[in-house]
């Protein structure tokens, strides 16, 4: 667990060179920067209420109320749907789904972590994290795929493994009721699914300049 904490940094400063910015010289490229600035910021806000609804999940999981457990559930699943439906013009709906499917296995991941973590169960959290670094690989491999020349291979690994490094520091800081540092933790959280959504905004405009004309 503790070999992620150091790789954050050193992933988001490498990453935000890649992103650039999105006001750069998109009309070489015969796109319009303001249907790009448009879906940035639609993608963020996605991106924003999954952090915000997995600190739910990770909440209710402490208070142990399993309606509103339930009630969580379906909120992060749904806003993974609308993150992977974002995809759906530009590979298809049987794409989109596959990507639904590796977002549902992320938030499986995280919310294994929490229960494990709330139990004490060192075994769980151990299982919990390899299966957060198998479905980083698994997005990867799914974003490499479909957009090999703007998302070379390890690119989305490293966005996706740093996220998954941010839930599980909050949650172990929940756990220690450490709460003075929970709005460090969610700052740092907040620009890191910025760099995410920014990263796949870009590669999609690169991509599919037409879509954005």
């Amino acid at each position: 667990m503790s070999r992620m904490y150091p790789l954050i940094a050193l992933l988001v400063c490498a990453l935000v060179g890649l992103v650039g910015d999105v006001g750069e010289s998109w009309a070489v490229k015969e796109v319009n920067p303001v249907r790009v600035a448009e879906m940035q910021k639609d993608f963020r806000d996605l991106w924003l209420g999954h952090i915000f609804m997995i600190q739910h999940v990770v909440l209710v999981n402490v208070i142990n109320d399993s309606a509103a457990r339930e009630a969580a559930d379906k909120q992060v699943l749904a806003n993974a749907k609308q993150i992977a439906n974002t995809f759906k013009p530009f590979y298809g709906e049987a794409r989109s789904e596959k990507l639904f499917t590796l977002l549902s296995g992320h938030y499986a991941a995280v919310k294994e972590y929490s229960e494990a973590t709330i139990a004490a169960n060192m075994r769980q959290q151990d299982a919990a994290l390899s299966r957060m670094g198998s479905n980083a690989d698994d997005i990867d491999v799914f974003f490499n795929g479909v957009n090999p020349h703007h998302l070379p291979k390890g690119t989305v690994r490293g966005l996706i493994e740093a996220h998954g490094a941010h839930h599980v520091l909050q949650i172990n800081q929940y756990k220690k009721k450490e709460y003075a540092k929970l709005e460090a933790t969610w700052s740092m959280m907040r620009q890191h699914v910025y760099v995410i959504a920014d990263t796949l905004t870009t590669a999609l405009a690169k991509q599919f300049p037409d879509k954005f004309s």
